[in-house]
């Protein structure tokens, strides 16, 4: 079999490498030299903790498994099973993690709530005041700058792999075939388009206007070395606001109890925080949903994240080297893990993940794989 993949970030990547793993050969193409959108600006989190029960779960939890077989055989992913830590400061939100614990499926998703002196033991880099925290043993990180083109080396090392860049696919010209912007056209028994945010153009014209997908801004930013391991990821009590698996009277209680602050409820912000193989912290993030999106970074969700991953760590934050926007694409079918459609004979369209991209690519790619019998 011969699979042809559009898109070079997470979801595409993980599509060719099943189909390279079931001994079919595969041509991926990528409008860009290089993948260089969501796929790398996010926090690399493997983020089993927040996710809604059922179908969500299962998903995300198979791409772990399958997270950490791919982090074996291809080291430069940089796959470590950190787990993460959210403090919690107020009665209120150690009741939204007393809920969360005992959740039918808690042990699947590694939950305990921690004393502080617990979850310092684990992480000893948090010295800030908090009461206690929300552990996730299932929680993991790998290097989202760098996991694309580990990924990739692997791949070409197959002997079946194709990697053509800089060539952006502008129409489909017959069963399972599409002609790129050089004029050469592609074909295979099956084609994926992964086209993450990019939801115009071909892909239109093929799934509709009215495709169940919108595009998501957010900012984030890096910084120098810390000095020190964190050894965990982290996160906010925010958090729970945001992610399916607290929703309940305890989450209803802190929205109605305890107001966000102004910049995070504005931005609709969280904390999410990973240190980097140099040593670096990943942190962010806010949500900006409507359009047309701004096209400048505000400065006031960054100061918001310092004070908060401070107050954690109870020292200052080391320089910011980095800030940056991204856009991700997600499906507005909340039951939905993913957006997947035939848009044509031998044609599929896989986007919309969200902030599930980064999680559960692999058992995104491995369902269309088992569902088109590769």
């Amino acid at each position: 079999m011969r699979v042809i993949v559009v898109g070079a970030g997470v979801v595409g990547t993980m599509h060719a490498w099943h189909a390279v793993s079931r001994g079919h050969e595969v041509v991926q193409i990528e409008r860009e030299s290089e993948a260089r959108g969501a796929s790398l600006r996010n926090f690399g989190q493997i983020w089993v903790s927040g996710r809604a029960g059922g179908e969500e779960l299962e998903t995300a939890l198979r791409a772990r498994e399958l997270w950490e077989a791919l982090g074996e055989q291809v080291p430069g992913l940089g796959f470590r099973a950190c787990g993460s830590l959210t403090p919690l400061r107020t009665a209120r939100e150690v009741a939204v993690a007393e809920a969360a614990v005992a959740r039918p499926d808690a042990a699947a998703r590694g939950y305990k709530l921690l004393a502080a002196d617990e979850a310092r033991a684990i992480n000893p880099a948090l010295r800030g005041a908090f009461t206690a925290a929300l552990w996730c043993e299932r929680d993991a990180a790998v290097e989202p700058r760098t996991a694309q083109l580990a990924l990739k080396e692997h791949l070409l090392a197959s002997g079946r792999y194709t990697y053509l860049g800089g060539r952006e696919v502008r129409d489909v010209v017959g069963t399972g075939s599409v002609r790129d912007d050089h004029g050469d056209v592609h074909t295979g028994d099956a084609v994926i388009l992964a086209t993450g945010a990019w939801l115009g153009g071909l892909v239109r014209e093929l799934a509709g206007p009215e495709l169940p997908v919108r595009r998501v801004r957010l900012q984030m930013m890096q910084t120098d070395p810390l000095g020190e391991p964190l050894t965990t990821s982290v996160a906010d009590a925010d958090s729970f606001r945001y992610y399916p698996a607290y929703r309940g009277e305890a989450l209803d209680a802190l929205n109605a109890g305890q107001a966000q602050d102004p910049v995070a409820a504005e931005h609709r912000m969280q904390l999410l925080m990973v240190q980097r193989r140099d040593g670096g912290l990943t942190i962010g993030d806010t949500h900006e949903y409507e359009h047309p999106f701004a096209f400048d970074t505000v400065e006031e969700p960054y100061e918001h994240l310092t004070r908060v991953v401070e107050a954690f760590l109870g020292r200052p934050l080391p320089r910011v080297r980095h800030r940056w926007a991204g856009v991700y694409a997600q499906c507005t079918d909340t039951s939905r893990v993913v957006h997947r459609q035939q848009v044509s004979d031998g044609i599929w369209l896989v986007t919309g993940p969200g902030g599930r991209g980064m999680t559960c690519s692999p058992a995104i790619a491995e369902t269309t794989a088992d569902q088109l019998g590769w």
